[in-house]
Protein backbone atom coordinates (compact mmCIF):
# COMPACT_ATOMS: atom_id res chain seq x y z
CA UNK A 1 0.00 0.00 0.00
CA UNK A 2 1.25 3.70 -0.82
CA UNK A 3 2.40 5.15 2.36
CA UNK A 4 0.65 8.46 1.93
CA UNK A 5 3.66 10.64 3.12
CA UNK A 6 5.71 9.80 0.56
CA UNK A 7 4.17 11.81 -1.78
CA UNK A 8 4.94 16.00 -2.30
CA UNK A 9 4.15 17.55 1.05
CA UNK A 10 0.85 19.53 -0.03
CA UNK A 11 -1.76 21.58 1.73
CA UNK A 12 -4.43 18.79 1.08
CA UNK A 13 -8.50 20.89 0.38
CA UNK A 14 -9.76 17.42 1.74
CA UNK A 15 -8.46 14.77 3.92
CA UNK A 16 -9.70 10.98 3.95
CA UNK A 17 -8.65 8.87 6.71
CA UNK A 18 -9.89 5.05 6.97
CA UNK A 19 -13.43 5.92 4.93
CA UNK A 20 -15.78 3.08 4.33
CA UNK A 21 -19.24 3.27 2.05
CA UNK A 22 -21.99 0.81 3.29
CA UNK A 23 -25.19 0.50 0.81
CA UNK A 24 -27.15 -1.77 3.54
CA UNK A 25 -25.03 -4.65 4.43
CA UNK A 26 -22.98 -4.08 1.33
CA UNK A 27 -19.39 -2.64 1.91
CA UNK A 28 -18.93 -0.46 -1.34
CA UNK A 29 -15.73 1.19 -0.20
CA UNK A 30 -13.28 -0.26 2.23
CA UNK A 31 -10.76 1.72 4.29
CA UNK A 32 -9.52 4.02 2.31
CA UNK A 33 -7.58 7.40 3.07
CA UNK A 34 -6.27 10.12 0.61
CA UNK A 35 -5.47 13.43 0.84
CA UNK A 36 -6.60 16.01 -2.04
CA UNK A 37 -4.96 18.65 -3.25
CA UNK A 38 -6.04 22.50 -5.13
CA UNK A 39 -2.11 22.01 -6.73
CA UNK A 40 -3.22 18.99 -8.98
CA UNK A 41 -5.94 17.14 -10.86
CA UNK A 42 -6.46 13.94 -9.22
CA UNK A 43 -7.76 11.08 -11.44
CA UNK A 44 -9.79 8.23 -10.03
CA UNK A 45 -10.09 5.22 -12.19
CA UNK A 46 -10.68 1.20 -12.00
CA UNK A 47 -13.01 -1.05 -13.83
CA UNK A 48 -16.75 -1.13 -13.28
CA UNK A 49 -17.75 -1.58 -9.93
CA UNK A 50 -15.18 -0.74 -8.54
CA UNK A 51 -16.17 2.44 -6.02
CA UNK A 52 -14.90 4.69 -8.04
CA UNK A 53 -17.96 6.92 -7.90
CA UNK A 54 -19.21 6.10 -4.52
CA UNK A 55 -16.26 7.57 -2.90
CA UNK A 56 -16.38 10.20 -4.79
CA UNK A 57 -19.79 10.93 -3.82
CA UNK A 58 -18.82 10.88 -0.44
CA UNK A 59 -16.46 13.78 -0.42
CA UNK A 60 -20.12 15.70 -0.95
CA UNK A 61 -22.49 13.55 0.61
CA UNK A 62 -24.61 12.94 -2.14
CA UNK A 63 -24.64 9.73 -1.08
CA UNK A 64 -27.14 10.67 1.31
CA UNK A 65 -29.66 10.96 -0.63
CA UNK A 66 -29.52 6.92 -1.34
CA UNK A 67 -31.49 5.12 1.68
CA UNK A 68 -29.64 2.96 3.62
CA UNK A 69 -26.13 4.23 2.39
CA UNK A 70 -23.88 4.61 5.62
CA UNK A 71 -19.99 6.60 5.81
CA UNK A 72 -17.63 5.40 7.96
CA UNK A 73 -14.31 7.31 8.93
CA UNK A 74 -13.49 10.62 8.40
CA UNK A 75 -13.59 13.13 5.26
CA UNK A 76 -12.70 16.56 6.48
CA UNK A 77 -12.82 19.87 4.44
CA UNK A 78 -10.37 22.50 5.01
CA UNK A 79 -9.67 20.37 8.74
CA UNK A 80 -13.57 20.05 9.23
CA UNK A 81 -15.19 17.27 9.47
CA UNK A 82 -18.23 17.10 6.75
CA UNK A 83 -19.79 14.43 8.97
CA UNK A 84 -20.49 15.85 11.69
CA UNK A 85 -23.72 16.66 13.05
CA UNK A 86 -24.48 20.37 12.23
CA UNK A 87 -22.22 20.79 9.04
CA UNK A 88 -25.03 22.51 6.77
CA UNK A 89 -24.88 19.99 3.67
CA UNK A 90 -26.51 22.68 0.90
CA UNK A 91 -23.53 24.83 2.27
CA UNK A 92 -21.16 21.79 2.03
CA UNK A 93 -22.08 21.28 -1.99
CA UNK A 94 -21.22 24.89 -2.86
CA UNK A 95 -18.45 24.75 -1.76
CA UNK A 96 -18.07 21.10 -3.00
CA UNK A 97 -19.61 20.97 -6.63
CA UNK A 98 -20.17 18.22 -8.64
CA UNK A 99 -20.32 17.60 -12.36
CA UNK A 100 -22.49 14.64 -12.86
CA UNK A 101 -21.58 12.00 -16.26
CA UNK A 102 -24.85 13.28 -18.00
CA UNK A 103 -25.07 16.94 -18.40
CA UNK A 104 -28.34 18.36 -16.64
CA UNK A 105 -28.88 21.97 -16.78
CA UNK A 106 -31.88 23.31 -15.38
CA UNK A 107 -34.77 23.55 -17.43
CA UNK A 108 -34.56 27.75 -17.44
CA UNK A 109 -32.11 29.92 -19.37
CA UNK A 110 -28.70 29.65 -19.85
CA UNK A 111 -28.34 33.04 -17.40
CA UNK A 112 -31.03 31.69 -14.84
CA UNK A 113 -28.48 28.09 -15.01
CA UNK A 114 -25.67 30.19 -13.53
CA UNK A 115 -26.98 32.45 -11.66
CA UNK A 116 -29.17 30.32 -9.71
CA UNK A 117 -27.22 29.34 -7.09
CA UNK A 118 -25.40 32.51 -6.03
CA UNK A 119 -28.74 34.12 -6.09
CA UNK A 120 -29.61 31.50 -3.25
CA UNK A 121 -26.33 32.09 -1.56
CA UNK A 122 -26.52 35.41 -1.70
CA UNK A 123 -23.23 35.96 -3.13
CA UNK A 124 -24.69 38.93 -4.94
CA UNK A 125 -26.16 41.98 -3.63
CA UNK A 126 -27.60 43.88 -7.00
CA UNK A 127 -28.27 42.85 -10.75
CA UNK A 128 -25.36 44.15 -12.33
CA UNK A 129 -22.78 42.15 -9.44
CA UNK A 130 -25.24 38.97 -10.94
CA UNK A 131 -24.52 39.54 -14.24
CA UNK A 132 -20.70 39.93 -13.31
CA UNK A 133 -21.01 36.67 -11.86
CA UNK A 134 -22.91 34.99 -14.70
CA UNK A 135 -20.16 36.25 -17.33
CA UNK A 136 -17.15 35.08 -15.16
CA UNK A 137 -18.52 31.92 -14.67
CA UNK A 138 -19.04 31.00 -18.84
CA UNK A 139 -15.67 32.57 -19.52
CA UNK A 140 -13.74 29.98 -17.17
CA UNK A 141 -16.23 27.32 -18.59
CA UNK A 142 -14.80 28.35 -22.02
CA UNK A 143 -18.84 28.90 -22.77
CA UNK A 144 -19.05 32.83 -23.05
CA UNK A 145 -18.58 34.00 -26.72
CA UNK A 146 -20.41 30.75 -27.67
CA UNK A 147 -23.83 32.11 -25.80
CA UNK A 148 -23.24 35.30 -24.84
CA UNK A 149 -25.89 36.75 -27.27
CA UNK A 150 -28.36 34.11 -26.57
CA UNK A 151 -28.48 34.15 -22.29
CA UNK A 152 -32.06 34.17 -22.23
CA UNK A 153 -32.28 30.88 -24.51
CA UNK A 154 -33.05 27.41 -22.38
CA UNK A 155 -29.77 25.89 -21.29
CA UNK A 156 -31.71 22.35 -22.60
CA UNK A 157 -31.15 23.70 -25.85
CA UNK A 158 -27.49 23.92 -25.89
CA UNK A 159 -25.22 21.03 -27.85
CA UNK A 160 -23.92 18.31 -24.91
CA UNK A 161 -20.80 19.37 -24.85
CA UNK A 162 -22.18 23.12 -24.19
CA UNK A 163 -24.58 21.72 -21.67
CA UNK A 164 -21.66 20.00 -19.84
CA UNK A 165 -19.49 23.08 -19.67
CA UNK A 166 -22.59 24.89 -18.82
CA UNK A 167 -22.59 22.45 -15.37
CA UNK A 168 -19.32 23.66 -15.11
CA UNK A 169 -20.22 27.13 -15.21
CA UNK A 170 -22.94 26.57 -12.75
CA UNK A 171 -20.74 24.47 -9.84
CA UNK A 172 -17.71 27.45 -10.40
CA UNK A 173 -20.56 29.86 -9.80
CA UNK A 174 -20.86 29.71 -6.31
CA UNK A 175 -17.33 29.64 -5.86
CA UNK A 176 -16.26 25.52 -4.54
CA UNK A 177 -13.07 25.02 -2.89
CA UNK A 178 -13.36 21.21 -4.78
CA UNK A 179 -15.10 20.67 -8.23
CA UNK A 180 -15.88 16.63 -8.52
CA UNK A 181 -16.17 15.65 -11.63
CA UNK A 182 -18.58 11.58 -12.24
CA UNK A 183 -17.00 10.43 -15.85
CA UNK A 184 -18.05 14.32 -17.47
CA UNK A 185 -17.24 13.33 -20.94
CA UNK A 186 -18.46 9.69 -21.28
CA UNK A 187 -21.90 11.41 -23.08
CA UNK A 188 -19.92 13.37 -25.92
CA UNK A 189 -18.19 13.29 -28.78
CA UNK A 190 -14.02 13.47 -28.98
CA UNK A 191 -14.10 17.34 -29.87
CA UNK A 192 -16.47 18.27 -26.98
CA UNK A 193 -14.25 16.02 -24.83
CA UNK A 194 -11.12 17.39 -25.68
CA UNK A 195 -13.20 20.50 -25.27
CA UNK A 196 -13.88 20.01 -21.42
CA UNK A 197 -10.37 18.34 -20.99
CA UNK A 198 -8.99 21.62 -21.83
CA UNK A 199 -10.89 23.37 -19.51
CA UNK A 200 -10.35 21.22 -16.86
CA UNK A 201 -6.61 22.27 -17.34
CA UNK A 202 -6.92 25.38 -16.90
CA UNK A 203 -8.89 25.10 -13.94
CA UNK A 204 -6.35 23.43 -12.02
CA UNK A 205 -4.72 25.16 -9.04
CA UNK A 206 -8.07 27.18 -8.98
CA UNK A 207 -10.04 24.74 -7.53
CA UNK A 208 -9.24 21.17 -6.15
CA UNK A 209 -10.47 18.74 -9.33
CA UNK A 210 -11.24 15.11 -8.94
CA UNK A 211 -12.53 13.24 -12.03
CA UNK A 212 -14.11 9.87 -12.09
CA UNK A 213 -13.41 8.19 -15.62
CA UNK A 214 -13.31 4.91 -17.37
CA UNK A 215 -10.72 6.41 -19.96
CA UNK A 216 -7.07 5.80 -19.00
CA UNK A 217 -6.09 7.72 -21.90
CA UNK A 218 -8.38 10.64 -20.27
CA UNK A 219 -6.48 10.36 -16.75
CA UNK A 220 -3.32 10.12 -18.33
CA UNK A 221 -3.82 13.69 -20.07
CA UNK A 222 -5.66 15.54 -17.28
CA UNK A 223 -4.43 14.33 -14.13
CA UNK A 224 -0.95 14.99 -12.19
CA UNK A 225 -2.31 12.72 -9.58
CA UNK A 226 -4.23 9.22 -9.88
CA UNK A 227 -5.55 6.59 -7.55
CA UNK A 228 -6.81 2.97 -8.48
CA UNK A 229 -9.76 1.29 -7.36
CA UNK A 230 -10.04 -2.43 -7.38
CA UNK A 231 -13.21 -4.03 -5.72
CA UNK A 232 -13.64 -1.23 -3.40
CA UNK A 233 -9.97 -0.64 -2.25
CA UNK A 234 -8.22 2.12 -3.30
CA UNK A 235 -5.02 -0.31 -4.59
CA UNK A 236 -2.51 2.29 -5.43
CA UNK A 237 -2.25 6.18 -5.34
CA UNK A 238 0.69 7.94 -6.81
CA UNK A 239 2.00 10.48 -9.25
CA UNK A 240 -0.29 10.15 -12.97
CA UNK A 241 3.17 9.55 -14.76
CA UNK A 242 4.52 6.69 -12.30
CA UNK A 243 0.59 5.03 -11.70
CA UNK A 244 1.06 4.14 -15.67
CA UNK A 245 4.83 3.11 -16.15
CA UNK A 246 5.47 2.14 -13.23
CA UNK A 247 2.93 0.52 -10.72
CA UNK A 248 4.17 -0.53 -7.62
CA UNK A 249 0.96 -3.40 -7.63
CA UNK A 250 0.75 -6.59 -9.55
CA UNK A 251 -3.25 -5.44 -10.03
CA UNK A 252 -2.60 -2.04 -11.04
CA UNK A 253 -0.35 -2.91 -13.76
CA UNK A 254 -2.75 -5.89 -14.79
CA UNK A 255 -5.28 -3.17 -15.41
CA UNK A 256 -3.38 -1.11 -16.89
CA UNK A 257 -1.83 -3.39 -19.38
CA UNK A 258 -5.72 -4.22 -20.36
CA UNK A 259 -5.58 -7.59 -18.61
CA UNK A 260 -9.11 -6.89 -16.90
CA UNK A 261 -10.91 -4.08 -16.99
Amino acid sequence: MTNFHDLDPVDARIAARGVSVYYGDKRAIDNVSIDISDEYVTAFIGPSGCGKSTFLRALNRMNDTIAGARVEGEIKLDGQDIYKSGMDVVQLRARVGMVFQKPNPFPKSIYENVAYGPRIHGLSTSKAELDQIVERSLKRAGLWEEVKDRLAESGTALSGGQQQRLCIARAIAVEPEVILMDEPCSALDPIATAKIEELIAELRGRYAIVIVTHSMQQAARVSQRTAFFHLGKMVEYGKTSEIFTNPREERTKDYITGRYG
